[in-house]
């Protein structure tokens, strides 16, 4: 994969070592790494790589390098590539010296995560590429692994994608369950202008050209064109006639995406980029 993303600041370590905490103290159990202390002597040190097995785009090295500072202070990790950078089979992504016992007990919630977010980047940088020449930008969704929200959305940003809300309060999404407890798409733009602050963007959900033109006259700033046909986000997005967002979002993969960039629409959402993309295999190996 040639695809190198913009590098991205990395999320600050404050942001990200409690999650690694977390999974450590998940994987150290009540008794630690038995195994690692039954055979490794206190005082033996070590020097593994970090791997890519397969083309892709590094994200997430910085969960490794915290993984292992938690285990011992003595740890000093050096990056070789940065998130959002491509890499081939074999490129050494970081290095890695210290204690033993320390290297084998993180490396497994290391690569755990450097993986997961290495294949979220690699996923994204796919559709990226996929839609290249066209305006629309690839964006993510809420569809995240319950407590590593920060982290897949940050994967997303490395692999040249952008992010949807975060969460329930950062935006107003109107979606079709909420539609019909209100009635209608009128009503339920009515009910949210009266309780969202000035600066709140609404979205509203719609799935025909019909609740397209109810919407119309209301002045959203967003419109979510759910599981369109090519043909009729070409017609949604000539309706809209740039007075709001437009995103498209339903049977995205790269081989539809490019007919849906077509069509003209601004974003394009996709859920599986976060909840079911597929890791990135890389291997910790020793170096000596």
């Amino acid at each position: 994969m040639a695809f190198d993303a913009p590098v991205h600041a990395p999320l600050p370590d404050l942001m990200v070592e409690p999650i690694i905490r977390a999974a450590l103290l998940e994987d150290l159990g009540r008794a630690g790494d038995i195994t690692t202390e039954a055979l490794v002597p206190a005082d033996h040190r070590s020097r593994l790589v970090l791997a890519a097995r397969q083309a892709g785009v590094a994200a997430g090295l910085d969960c490794a390098r915290i993984a292992f500072g938690l285990l011992s202070p003595d740890v000093r990790f050096t990056r070789r590539v940065a998130d959002g950078q491509a890499v081939a089979p074999g490129t050494v992504l970081a290095q890695v010296e210290g204690p033993s016992r320390a290297l084998l007990t993180g490396e497994r919630t290391g690569l755990n995560l450097a993986c997961r977010l290495s294949g979220i980047a690699t996923a994204t940088a796919g559709l990226v590429q996929a839609v290249a020449g066209h305006k629309a930008q690839i964006v993510c969704t809420r569809k995240t692994t319950p407590g590593l929200r920060a982290l897949e959305k940050y994967a997303v940003r490395a692999g040249g994608g952008a992010n949807h809300r975060f969460g329930l309060d950062d935006a107003v999404l109107v979606k079709d369950n909420h539609v019909a407890i209100a009635g209608s798409v009128a009503e339920a733009v009515k009910r949210v202008r009266e309780r969202a602050g000035h600066m709140v963007k609404i979205e509203v959900e719609v799935d025909t050209l019909a609740q397209l033109e109810e919407l119309l006259p209301l002045g959203a700033d967003a419109v979510l064109l759910d599981n369109m046909s090519p043909p009729m986000l070409a017609e949604a997005v000539k309706m809209v006639g740039g007075r709001m967002l437009t995103e498209a979002s339903g049977r995205v993969s790269r081989e539809t995406a490019p007919a849906i960039a077509a069509s003209g629409v601004d974003l394009i959402s996709v859920g599986w980029l976060t909840h079911s993309a597929p890791i990135l295999d890389i291997g910790l190996d020793w170096a000596g």
